[in-house]
């Protein structure tokens, strides 16, 4: 069984809970997990920016951050924290919703914690291309020169 907790720590963007945690469940699903247990966190930057600097040593915000906790065969527990705030800066200069750019983060997150990287140019290219297929299930179109994963 897959379950994903979602818990909504701000209150700059309105969000479908359900949306996301199912935008998980697809991406762990797809990549054969069949037991999983994940956290997404969707908070403001202050947040964010603490989190990244605690855990990466990177002081600034960022748009996504993904803890993978265990990997046992077919199975995952992680976390995934998302910045409603950037997704609600960064949106506009996409030409789509705040949601959908927050859409983009955790299913980006939740790509890392199935194993997809984006160090070098070829995983970089593999990896859009799995968030361009999540992104359209959704009805959402990935666009052109559009990068997630910190700045």
């Amino acid at each position: 069984m897959i379950r994903v907790q979602v818990c909504n720590r701000q209150e700059k963007l309105e969000i479908s809970q359900r949306r996301l945690a199912a935008a998980v469940r697809r991406v762990l699903a797809e990549a054969a997990i069949s037991a999983a247990r994940v956290s997404l966190a969707v908070v403001d930057d202050p947040t964010i920016h603490e989190l990244n600097r605690e855990f990466l040593g990177h002081d600034y915000a960022t748009d996504v951050l993904s803890f993978l906790l265990e990997r046992p065969p077919a199975a995952i527990e992680g976390e995934i924290v998302v910045s409603a705030q950037t997704a609600a800066a960064e949106a506009p200069r996409y030409g789509w919703t705040a949601a959908e750019e927050l859409l983009l983060y955790v299913i980006h997150g939740a790509l890392h914690l199935v194993g997809y990287d984006d160090h070098s140019a070829a995983k970089r290219a593999e990896m859009r291309a799995r968030e361009r297929a999540h992104l359209e299930h959704w009805g959402v179109r990935l666009r052109p020169g559009k990068e997630v994963g910190g700045r």
